[in-house]
């Protein structure tokens, strides 16, 4: 009965958006891949991890000429049944100018540490 309420109450702090979504059926998070803003730009070295209450990772974001820029990517984390919910992102240059902005990637992290990613 505990766990039966504890679950409901665990499942109804979930934003919306994680309630109607299985993010465990999400393509597995690759380090590399193509920005969510399109323009040509990849993002690499992708590899978010759970710290509090928050998902945080490192990245490049590589232009279509080459030119390779050093990121920081910061996103809420939500507890969710057998894993983490990264929403909200919020990204800037790791040199600390105001070049930065949000996204709208959503990265799941279960329990064991696979990464999944929202659907492009």
């Amino acid at each position: 009965m505990r766990a039966a309420l504890l679950a409901l109450l665990t499942l109804t702090a979930l934003p919306a958006v994680a309630r109607q979504e299985d993010p465990t059926t999400w393509p597995p998070l690759q380090r590399r891949f193509e920005s969510t803003g399109g323009g040509g730009w990849i993002i690499d070295r992708y590899d978010p991890i759970v710290i509090g209450d928050r998902c945080v990772s490192a990245f490049s974001a590589i232009s279509p000429a080459g030119e390779e820029r050093r990121n920081i990517v910061l996103f809420d984390a939500v507890a969710m049944p057998n894993g983490t919910l990264c929403l909200n992102g919020r990204f800037r240059p790791e040199d600390g100018s105001d070049a930065g902005g949000t996204t709208p990637l959503r990265v799941f992290i279960r329990a064991d540490g696979a990464r999944f990613r929202s659907p492009p």
